[in-house]
């Protein structure tokens, strides 16, 4: 059994948007991922989607995320850090990794 996923949104220092992201990301919820993307996304300027909390991440939670690559900003620990690099979204978007 998968980890809930539980999403939160906030204002970074900044001022970006901050999705911020808790559990397991796989087929069963990568939906609702993708909804609170879209939900999430600033009507300009980028969304920041803090991984820092994920457990797991698979192919439908990256899908969510290429979709919208341009107007989002990823925080990683090095745990995904290598899934992201991997299937190529670091190339199309911005990665930040932080220490786990």
């Amino acid at each position: 059994m998968s980890t809930e996923l539980r999403f939160s949104g906030r204002r970074g220092e900044d001022g970006t948007e901050v999705l911020a992201v808790t559990g397991e990301i796989d087929m069963s919820n990568s939906d609702a991922f993708a909804a609170a993307i879209e939900h999430a996304l600033p009507g300009h300027g980028r969304l920041l989607v803090d991984l820092t909390a994920v457990e797991y991440l698979d192919s439908a939670g990256l899908t969510a995320m290429f979709v919208h690559a341009d107007q989002i900003e990823i925080v990683v620990t090095p745990l995904l850090a290598p899934t992201l690099t991997i299937s190529g979204l670091a190339d199309v978007t911005t990665m930040h990794q932080v220490a786990g």
